[in-house]
C-alpha cells in the first residue's frame, strides 16, 4: 500500500515528469533579498523531461522571457540516473543552477548549507496561493522556513476486487477505509479462502505508520519516534496478518510489479495503483475489471498520503529576482494546470482541484481515477519525513521484515529500526 516518494520521482521520470534546475554565485545564507527588477541570465535544470517534455518547456520560457524583456533562461535537462549525486556535486562546487526542481528530501541538505532561499522571507506573498499542506512540504524539521515552491502533487488511488470481498461476505460497496476495518476484512478475506487470498501484498512503510496516527520525528527533527506504542501496535497487526496468509507470504521481497500481479490473478484482495492499471486490467483481466472498486488509500488519521515535487531557487544566484520570478512562473495555478492536462499530476495550487477537469467525469477510467485522486489530495499529507532517506528506508524494512518473521518482537524490530535510522541522521548532519 505504498508509493514511495523516490518510487514516485521514478515514475514521474517514466511516466510524469521530474524538473530542475540551478545557478550560481550571490549572498550567503538561505533567505536572501529577491526584490529588484527581474532581469539577466538564468539556469533552469530539468530532470529527464526533455524528451516528453520539450516543447512544454521551451514555450514556458519564451512566454516568460516575453513576460519579462531582458531575462534569457538556459534550460539544462539531466538524466534520471544519478540525480541526487549531480545536485550534490554542484552544491559541493558552487556550480548549482538558479532554479531546481527537488523532492522535499533532495532540498533538505540544500537547505541545511544555505544554498536554498527561504521563500517565507524572501517571497512570502506567494504561500496563498497553494494548498497548505504543500507549501508546507518544503520545510525542515529543526529550521524555520520554506525552501521550495510546490509544484506538482500525486498520490494513489487503492483498488479492490469486489469478487473476492463478496465471496468473504464483505460488502463490496463498502472498502474499508480506516487500518482496524482493513484488518478485520483481511483476516475475514484469509478465513474464508483457506489462506489463498491475501488483502496486501506490501509490509508497511513509513507512510503506513503515519497515516495509522504514528508520530514519526520530534519536533525538532533530531530524531525518530515511530518505535512508540502505536507503531508497534501497528506492526503487531501486520504480524498478525502475516501468520494468518492475509498478508502474502511474498510481501518481504514485494516490488510493485510484483503486487500489481499478484493482484491481477485474484491471489491478492488490494492494490495501489493509477490510472494505467485500469487499462492493463481492461486488456490482461476483463473479469477484474468489471469488478474492480476504486477506494482512497487506508488511513486512520482522515488525511491521505501525497507526494509532492518543487522548484527551488538556489540562494547563492545573482540574479535572485529573476528566478523567483521563474520558479513561481512555472509553478503558478495557469501553468500548472496547462502541464497537468499534459501528465497524470495534479496542481499544487489553491483552488486548481476545484476545476471542471477534476471534479467531472466523463465515463473513462482516466477520468474515474483523476477525480477520485484530486478529491483525496486537498486536505493530503506528505507523511514521509523530509529527513527519511532511502538508507533509512531499507533499514526500516529490515526490521520490519525480522518482525514479521519471528525473528524479534514489532517492539524489538522498531527500537532497532529508529536507533539505525537516528544513527544515520546523525551521520547527515
Amino acid at each position: 500500500m505504498r508509493i514511495s516518494r523516490r518510487a514516485f520521482a521514478a515514475a514521474a521520470v517514466a511516466v510524469l515528469l521530474p524538473l530542475s534546475a540551478c545557478g550560481s554565485g550571490g549572498d550567503q545564507g538561505g533567505s536572501g533579498d529577491a526584490s529588484g527588477k527581474v532581469e539577466g541570465d538564468i539556469t533552469f535544470q530539468t530532470w529527464n523531461l526533455r524528451a516528453n517534455f520539450k516543447p512544454y518547456f521551451e514555450g514556458l520560457i519564451a512566454e516568460f522571457e516575453k513576460k519579462y524583456p531582458g531575462t534569457d533562461v538556459k534550460w539544462v535537462d539531466q538524466p534520471a540516473e544519478g540525480y541526487a549525486d549531480k545536485i550534490s556535486a554542484d552544491a559541493a562546487g558552487g556550480t548549482l543552477p538558479d532554479v531546481v526542481n527537488v523532492s522535499p528530501d533532495l532540498v533538505a541538505p540544500l537547505a541545511k548549507a544555505g544554498l536554498a532561499l527561504d521563500l517565507d522571507k524572501a517571497a512570502p506573498q506567494y504561500k496563498k496561493e497553494y494548498l497548505p499542506g504543500a507549501w508546507d512540504g518544503h520545510r525542515i524539521p529543526g529550521m524555520t522556513g520554506t525552501y521550495a515552491f510546490p509544484w506538482y502533487l500525486n498520490t494513489g488511488p487503492l483498488f479492490y476486487n469486489k469478487t473476492l470481498f463478496r465471496q468473504a461476505g464483505l460488502d463490496p460497496e463498502k472498502p474499508p477505509k480506516t487500518y482496524g476495518e482493513l484488518f478485520s476484512a483481511a483476516l475475514r478475506l484469509a478465513e474464508k479462502s483457506d489462506g489463498k487470498v491475501a488483502t496486501l501484498a506490501n509490509v508497511p512503510t513509513i507512510e503506513d505508520f503515519g497515516r495509522y496516527g504514528v508520530p514519526l520525528m520530534n519536533k525538532e527533527g533530531t530524531a525518530f519516534t515511530f518505535n512508540d506504542a502505536k507503531g508497534v501496535e501497528l506492526l503487531a497487526k501486520y504480524k498478525e496478518l502475516y501468520d494468518a496468509k492475509a498478508l502474502d507470504p511474498q510481501a518481504l521481497t514485494a516490488t510493485p510489479e510484483s503486487s500489481g500481479k499478484k493482484f491481477l490473478t485474484g491471489a491478492v484482495a488490494m492494490n495501489p495503483g493509477s490510472a494505467l492499471d485500469l487499462g492493463n486490467f481492461k486488456k490482461q483481466a476483463p473479469s477484474l475489471y468489471k469488478n474492480i472498486g476504486i477506494t482512497d488509500q487506508i488511513t486512520s488519521t482522515g488525511h491521505v498520503n501525497m507526494y509532492v515535487m518543487g522548484v527551488m531557487v538556489n540562494s547563492q544566484s545573482k540574479r535572485k529576482p529573476a528566478a523567483v520570478a521563474f520558479a513561481h512562473f512555472v509553478t503558478d495555478a495557469a501553468h500548472q494546470m496547462s502541464f497537468a492536462k499534459k501528465v497524470a499530476i495534479f496542481p499544487s495550487t489553491a483552488g486548481s482541484l476545484d476545476d471542471p477537469y477534476f471534479t467531472k467525469e466523463d465515463g473513462t477510467d482516466e477520468t474515474r481515477v483523476r477525480v477520485a485522486a484530486a478529491k483525496s489530495l486537498k486536505t493530503a499529507v506528505n507523511y514521509t519525513p523530509v529527513l527519511f532517506s532511502e538508507q533509512m528506508k531499507i533499514a526500516l524494512r529490515n526490521e520490519v521484515a525480522k518482525a514479521l518473521q519471528g525473528k524479534q518482537s514489532p517492539k524489538e524490530a522498531l527500537d532497532n529500526a529508529v536507533k539505525e535510522c537516528d544513527r544515520l541522521l546523525k551521520q547527515q548532519g
